[in-house]
């Protein structure tokens, strides 16, 4: 392997390139340590010491210590490790270990957060949160389905927090209290059935 660059990524740490690739990035007492310098040849053997030893452990630390405080999914870890410029062959491993001890668990997970927030969240908004840490959307569905939140106990809550206790309003003040409601991702259905009168909004 031919080491073509040793790039600064910050005042600590280096980006080192292998045979025209990001190979991983080291502290620079580590470059030191094991005598890395541009134009240089590493032997195999070094290289696997260097990746099991330091790349490797290193990532699975940083996921272990991301997972102490909050459950992440899948896609958020590695998401988490990427931005820490830890090289993809490192994440699959750190993934593959995580997998192995049930330290992540995307189905778990979904169902948990399907739980916490099925009751506070419209369908809308716990699709689209689930789809953006990376939770298949069909799985997603499933979950909700099975959990069947109320979505009119939901709409009244949320009209009651808008100061609405039943009293007469007009057109145009129900009107906008339905927008509200859109906005937090209930349908017009939905905003319809739970709070406006059939027969004037049919």
């Amino acid at each position: 392997m031919h080491v073509d660059k040793i790039e600064p990524l910050d005042r600590r740490r280096s980006r080192v390139f292998l045979d025209g690739d990001f190979a991983f990035a080291l502290y620079n007492g580590e470059i030191r340590r094991y005598r890395l310098e541009e134009g240089q040849e590493l032997e195999k053997a070094l290289y696997e010491q260097i990746f099991r030893e330091i790349v490797c452990r290193r990532a699975r630390e940083r996921a272990l210590f991301l997972l102490k405080d909050m459950d992440r999914t899948e896609h958020e870890l590695r998401a988490r490790l990427k931005r820490g410029w830890y090289p993809d062959s490192a994440i699959e491993e750190t993934m593959a270990f995580l997998k192995e001890y049930h330290y992540v668990d995307d189905l778990a997970y979904a169902r948990k957060y399907m739980e916490a927030y099925g009751e506070k969240k419209s369908r809308a908004q716990l699709m689209q949160s689930l789809w953006r840490k990376g939770i298949d959307r069909a799985v997603a569905e499933e979950l909700y389905n099975e959990a069947r939140p109320d979505t009119a106990k939901q709409i009244q809550k949320l009209l009651r927090k808008k100061g609405y206790t039943g009293q007469p309003l007009s057109r145009e003040e129900k009107g906008k209290l339905a927008a509200y409601l859109m906005r937090r991702g209930f349908s017009w259905e939905e905003s319809k059935n739970a709070f406006l009168e059939r027969d004037e909004y049919t």
